[in-house]
């Protein structure tokens, strides 16, 4: 029945030991103990605030990284329509560049046709003028081949020569 029931000198160095073990515990234990505690604390709260700031860091990456892809949609934008300014620019120039070239070949076309046209006119009066000649010549052969008609031609054509021209 000891065990249920102590004896006085037992308490006695159950406490003494007790209070011998919390001293020491108070001493050197509970303060190591209690600055692990911190430390450990101080740890935690400062990894609680490294999150923090890293998930504001995030937070604001994610900003801008939104910003500088609605900037550069915007820039992708830009030089779409300033390239299709270009195309457009280009294409009209070589569209009346076109044109233009198209204008002066017709026109030099049509300088062509209007000297071949002349140079084909002034080869047939000049045929037709040989043609006149010949015929004429084979005429007056014809008309001329006495030498009495032949005189008679020549005195008038010496009268007209020399008659004054009348005056109109």
């Amino acid at each position: 029945m000891s065990l249920v029931t102590p004896d006085f000198g037992l308490l006695f160095w159950m406490t003494l030991i007790f209070a011998i073990v919390f001293f020491v515990l108070a001493k050197w234990g509970f303060p190591a103990i209690t600055g692990m505690v911190d430390k450990r604390s101080e740890r935690i709260n400062e990894s609680i605030e490294k999150a923090r700031e890293a998930e504001k860091m995030l937070s604001e990456m994610a900003e801008r990284q939104a910003a500088m892809l609605e900037e550069t949609r915007a820039e992708q934008g830009r030089i779409l329509r300033e390239a299709a300014q270009a195309r457009d620019a280009i294409v009209t120039q070589a569209k009346q560049q076109a044109q233009d070239e198209a204008a002066k070949i017709l026109d030099h076309t049509r300088t062509q046709i209007a000297a071949e046209k002349e140079a084909a006119l002034q080869d047939i009066r000049c045929e037709v003028a040989a043609l006149s000649v010949d015929v004429a010549e084979k005429i007056l052969r014809d008309k001329l081949s006495d030498s009495k008609t032949q005189m008679d031609l020549v005195t008038r054509m010496v009268d007209e020569i020399t008659k004054p021209a009348k005056p109109s």
